[in-house]
């Protein structure tokens, strides 16, 4: 999809790579930048989406109103998700094109709210400077995603944080995340001013200016895990921009 004509600013632009992901029922389209930006677009916002994809990417998912500025690729960035009583796991088989500033358009670069949301370390990130006038937060995962030759995915520190984390209003990541590396982790969280860990139907722990808070969930019942913590992320950040208070 190309750039409206008036080249109006969107509301909330989320940077990273649609998927697509092979679960035990087939293939089915993900990554965080759907997530987040389905969410978005049904509270009203504005939606713009940079990413990459390949043909095989079936974009009739996504809502006519959401506009995509996309990098050819010849293939969609693929996982194939395993669930497993141990946690999740993860095997890449394909990567789409990198994300730089240089491919943000210059009407994206107005948007009042961006999420940064890399699933396989392909944002950059000067990404997370090339919104003068937006609030901007990240969920990291993807830069802390390293696999070997054969696609398996493993979590390590986050190896060069300092320049999305000096640019952010807010860092969003999952115990699964930080497995192996938590202490690492929880000091990120002291170089911005809010964010959350989330630990699935545990609940969260805020952070406020470096001050730690757990959050208990609200009773659900869990029906489908993936793309939760970006629904999250993105409806934190509208509330927040909304209303300047993370407790709302």
């Amino acid at each position: 999809m190309s750039p409206n004509a008036a080249g109006e600013p969107p509301d909330f632009v989320a940077v990273g790579h649609l998927t697509v992901d092979e679960l035990a029922g087939g293939l089915r389209p993900g990554g965080s930048v759907l997530y987040a930006g389905l969410l978005a677009h049904h509270q009203g916002l504005r939606v713009g989406l940079l990413t990459s994809h390949g043909p095989d990417f079936p974009l009739k998912v996504l809502p006519p109103g959401i506009e995509v500025v996309a990098l050819p690729a010849e293939a969609t960035t693929r996982f194939a998700l395993d669930y497993t009583p141990r946690g999740r796991r993860l095997t890449l088989r394909a990567r789409a094109t990198p994300l730089g500033p240089a491919d943000l358009p210059p009407h994206f670069a107005e948007a009042g709210l961006a999420y940064l949301a890399p699933v396989a370390d392909e944002v950059s990130p000067g990404l997370a400077a090339a919104f003068p006038d937006a609030a901007v937060g990240a969920g990291a995962q993807g830069w802390c995603r390293v696999w070997d030759r054969v696609g398996t995915v493993t979590m390590r520190p986050w190896p060069d944080p300092e320049p999305v984390l000096r640019r952010i209003q807010a860092l969003f990541l999952s115990s699964d995340d930080v497995a192996g590396w938590e202490g690492d982790a929880l000091e990120l969280y002291q170089h911005v001013p809010l964010g959350a860990l989330t630990f699935a139907e545990k609940g969260a722990m805020l952070f406020v200016n470096g001050e730690r808070h757990r959050v208990a969930p609200a009773p659900a019942v869990e029906v489908e895990p993936t793309g939760a913590g970006d629904v999250f992320a993105a409806a934190f950040l509208i509330r927040y921009n909304a209303t300047g208070d993370p407790w709302d």
